[in-house]
């Protein structure tokens, strides 16, 4: 990672401030509106954070899933934990655990994913240069094992 951003703080927030972030926005836009700026937001990180990797044009989804889970997993940002990436078919399944959406979060919690579901998706367009189109399909609060993001091709 690049020079420490604040010298006595360091470069990390709480979860809980992050978690505050989201749901002011919600109050003040409404779900959708929030979910569609986090999502930008998400993709706009995950596209810089590839392109800062060196993996644009990258063809191993397995290379890219060790190099993103150490940019944004324990020994990173701390955003989530990028266990496997694969493909089924036409689409690519990115299998995450630890996210920081679901920190916290009652079982249960329709609470969704909207930023790492962003960065995964930015991360996944820069790699393979190509439009995807992206959608949160299981989730750790509702009974699975991994949030997982599904890509498709646009």
């Amino acid at each position: 990672m690049p020079e420490t951003l604040r010298p006595q703080l360091g470069d990390f927030n709480s979860i809980v401030c992050f978690k505050a972030v989201i749901t002011g926005m919600e109050d003040a836009l409404g779900e959708k509106a929030t979910a569609i700026a986090l999502i930008a937001a998400g993709r706009t990180r995950g596209k810089n954070l590839a392109a800062s990797l060196g993996l644009k044009g990258t063809t191993s989804l397995e290379e890219a899933q060790v190099e993103l889970s150490k940019a944004v997993g324990k020994e990173g940002t701390r955003l989530c934990i990028v266990d496997k990436i694969v493909t089924e078919g036409d689409t690519i399944k990115v299998y995450t655990s630890e996210t920081v959406c679901s920190a916290g979060e009652p079982q249960g919690s329709e609470r969704k994913c909207t930023f790492t579901l962003g960065a995964a998706w930015g991360a996944l367009e820069q790699i393979l240069g190509k439009r995807l189109k992206g959608v949160h399909t299981e989730s750790v609060l509702r009974g699975g094992t991994h949030d997982v993001f599904e890509f498709t091709s646009m």
